[in-house]
């Protein structure tokens, strides 16, 4: 089977580095696993040593990319589903007396 055809769960072979900051950022490494640990979702794959490494799922390609992040391109900060959620909670914490929350 090839590197990059996907595993039972569909994922990639292969996981690209994504996160601005990290100087992998934009370079491929062998997946290995992704999991739950350290109560963070972590993608681990093998690094330029053949040693298995792991990042934030986050910081990868593993997911496929928001197309609401693809169609604002930088434009629009916020979703309406956000919006709606902050909206929500100031009204909850408004509604408890929340100090600094005047109802």
């Amino acid at each position: 089977m090839s590197s990059t055809a996907p595993d039972q769960h569909g994922l990639s072979g292969v996981v690209r580095v994504t996160h601005p900051f990290h100087p992998w950022c934009g370079r491929e490494f062998a997946f290995v696993d992704r999991r739950l640990a350290w109560d963070e979702d972590r993608v681990s794959f093998l690094d330029e040593n053949g040693e298995v490494a792991s990042l934030p799922a986050a910081w990868t390609d593993i997911d496929p990319v928001d197309p609401f992040v693809v169609v604002a391109a930088g434009r629009c900060p916020f979703r309406v589903e956000d919006l709606v959620a902050v909206a929500d909670l100031i009204d909850t914490l408004r509604s408890r007396g929340v100090a600094g929350m005047a109802p």
